[in-house]
């Protein structure tokens, strides 16, 4: 435990014995002034509630000097009365040992030592008051035969005040050592002494009068229950019974006779009071609890939705970050190594050499887009375009993809039609892109499994339930029926060694099972190992009108020749990679090393695109391009495609925030490249032929 906080609590220890000591001697003082007063009268006695309290309460070694504290003020305080010291001596012995037995024993029972709800603080009443009972019965008999007397002489005059005392203090000094009954009310310790002069004050007129009106007293004590709870109540309530007895007294005088009945109806009427008031004030103190605890529930929920945004957009960024590190390398690696392989002179060990390069490089351009996507997937930023689409003809494009590759490990790979989109394709309203993603991942992972023998993709329409399904069965290396449940789990493959073996990070399927579910549909799978396996898809059918397709320029043959590009690039060999590529197919480049330098080329004008890089130092693509935009004349509405590993929604949609008109992702495919510069440019009347894109 911290330095500071073990002193913090010895102090607090500390005024607590202190104060329970000057509480002890307060109440046997006043017990002892109406005795005195009354000549003997039996009224209340709550000193040794005090010390029971405390010895609740408080840690061993404090409860030792607590104990020879009480007992040597249980002398002094008694020794004005003039009885004999040996008595006094005696009585001290004897209710220390009372109170420490019923201390102990309430301890051996596990009753709570903090009076927070009516359970509590009926089992702390009924079990102390029986136990006050006992020992006050034997301490009274054994007193009555010491001075000659029988056993039974006096007890009830000694066991009453005791038990009754026992009964409203004990519960009484617990509630106002609990600090934690005071949350939730709104009372000040002047207030509820206000509260506490008043309720005595009214006690002390009606009881010295009139005891027909002391329901008055209900006033001051429901106003301390809904302004200050439990401990509020027991001070009003204390401070009431403390005035209403001498009343009382003052009222009929000291007769037994006359006295005793309207005292025991007095504080029959405080018992009752302070019952109804406590259970009351309980059940507030234990609403304001859970309020509290409700409104920490909610603060600790808003701050873990804060943690959680937070630390969702440290793993955007981090994503983010390692995409554009992984992207702007690979950018250059895959695009040099396809400038080298057209190169006619190329041996044959050396081209295959480069198809190693550039496989490797798509297989890791591949995981950074599944790591994206799956990113997506989780953040649900993944909206679906649902438009016109033809399942058959996605099935049949995803199949002539992976035909090469099957084709190159001998694997026979046929494609099924049944329905009535084998005579007529049929076309329903479908995000294309997304579901040709995912044919396309069990296509691929069918023939990166299957070493001999076929791979066949159906599709079927059900127009009973208006379904479509997919089927890819391979005769693969199968799947265990235990891997299979968590098959479509994130990073998971059937074994540690798939990865090693085939490669991938285990995200495709995860990221399909997203994409299927939102698209209202399921995904599954059967397998036998070492037999193969069956992947299937079920999606709802919903039929769409055909619209005349627009003519589609072919961008294997038709280029932009002769315009002038703007390439802004920091990176060295991203402008000379971007430069060969342009120049091959027909356009005139220019380069830039950063965002200013492109401004200051742009101001003068002359070019009909701009490909602009977006993290450049000093000035980056965005300022820069929002620069471009604020010139006067024409160079303003230049057009401008941003060439960048920012691959994100959010980023994207900054770049043309900015006032950039498009978005190629590095690393860069020449076709996709030159397909974003021809939707930039108006086509001229004549093309000329790209050979170096036949070459590709």
């Amino acid at each position: 435990m911290p330095q500071g906080l073990n002193i913090d609590r010895v102090l607090v220890n500390r005024r607590r014995l202190i104060g329970l000591s000057i509480a002890y001697a307060g109440c046997m003082g006043y017990s002892l002034l109406l005795a005195g007063a009354t000549h003997g009268l039996p009224t209340i006695w709550t000193a040794n509630a005090v010390l029971v309290a405390g010895l609740l309460v408080m840690n061993r070694k404090d409860r030792w000097t607590f104990l020879a504290v009480t007992a040597v003020l249980h002398v002094l305080v008694e020794l004005p009365t003039g009885s004999p010291l040996p008595f006094l001596l005696l009585l001290s012995v004897l209710d220390t040992i009372q109170a420490a037995t019923i201390a102990w024993v309430l301890g051996m029972l596990r009753l709570p030592s903090r009076v927070r709800d009516m359970r509590s603080l009926t089992l702390l009443v009924a079990i102390s008051a029986l136990l006050t009972t006992v020992s006050s019965v034997l301490i009274s008999g054994l007193l009555a035969v010491q001075n000659g007397r029988t056993f039974w002489t006096g007890w009830n005059d000694w066991t009453a005040p005791n038990v009754l005392g026992m009964a409203l203090a004990l519960p009484t000094v617990l509630i106002l050592l609990d600090t934690r009954l005071m949350r939730g009310f709104e009372v000040r310790s002047l207030e509820a002494a206000a509260l506490a002069l008043i309720a005595a004050l009214t006690a002390a007129a009606i009881f010295s009068t009139d005891p027909l009106l002391q329901s008055l007293l209900f006033a001051p004590a429901l106003l301390a229950v809904f302004r200050g709870g439990p401990r509020a109540v027991a001070v009003v309530i204390t401070a009431s019974l403390a005035a209403t007895i001498p009343a009382v007294l003052h009222k009929t005088g000291v007769d037994p006779v006359l006295a005793l009945p309207p005292l025991r109806q007095a504080l029959t009427f405080h018992i009752v009071l302070y019952a109804v008031c406590m259970v009351a004030a309980l059940a507030l103190s234990r609403q304001a609890r859970l309020k509290t605890l409700l409104l920490r529930g909610q603060a600790l929920a808003r701050a873990a939705q804060a943690r959680a945004i937070a630390a969702n957009a440290a793993k955007s960024d981090f994503l983010a970050t390692i995409s554009h590190e992984i992207r702007t390398p690979l950018n250059s690696v895959l695009g040099f190594a396809g400038l080298v392989a057209d190169d006619p002179g190329l041996s044959a060990e050396s081209r295959h050499r480069l198809d190693l390069i550039n496989r490797a490089g798509r297989s890791l351009a591949e995981i950074v887009n599944d790591l994206l996507d799956f990113a997506k997937v989780e953040a649900g930023r993944i909206d679906l375009n649902l438009a016109p689409a033809s399942p058959a003809r996605l099935l049949a494009d995803a199949v002539a993809i992976v035909g090469p590759v099957a084709e190159a490990k001998g694997l026979r790979l046929t494609m099924t039609l049944h329905g009535d989109d084998a005579q007529q394709p049929a076309v329903f309203a479908l995000d294309e892109v997304r579901l040709g993603q995912v044919l396309l991942n069990l296509l691929s992972n069918a023939v990166k499994f299957t070493t001999v023998g076929e791979v066949s993709a159906r599709m079927a329409l059900d127009p009973s339930t208006g379904t479509i399904r997919f089927e890819i069965d391979d005769t693969g290396i199968g799947i265990a029926p235990e891997v299979q449940s968590r098959l479509f789990q994130r990073f998971s493959q059937a074994d540690s060694s798939i990865s090693r073996s085939y490669g991938g990070a285990g995200l495709g399927l995860a990221i399909s099972k997203a994409l299927i579910g939102q698209m209202g549909g399921q995904i599954g799978v059967e397998s036998v190992p070492d037999l193969g396996s069956r992947f299937w898809i079920t999606l709802p059918a919903t039929p769409v009108e055909t619209r005349q397709a627009p003519a589609v320029v072919d961008q294997n043959t038709l280029v932009p020749a002769a315009f002038r590009i703007l390439l802004v690039d920091d990176h060295p060999m991203n402008r000379e990679l971007g430069h060969a590529l342009l120049t091959l197919a027909g356009c005139v480049v220019t380069t830039a090393e950063d965002g200013a330098q492109a401004v200051d080329a742009a101001r003068d004008g002359g070019f009909d695109l701009i490909l602009m890089d977006v993290h450049m130092p000093g000035m980056d693509g965005l300022a820069a391009t929002r620069a471009i935009r604020s010139l006067p004349g024409a160079v303003a509405k230049t057009p401008i495609i941003a060439l960048s590993a920012d691959v994100m929604p959010e980023q994207i949609a900054r770049c043309r925030l900015a006032g950039m008109n498009d978005h190629v992702a590095k690393p860069i495919h020449r076709e996709t490249l030159i397909a974003a510069v021809m939707r930039a440019l108006p086509l001229p009347e004549t093309a000329a032929p790209v050979a170096a894109l036949g070459a590709s």
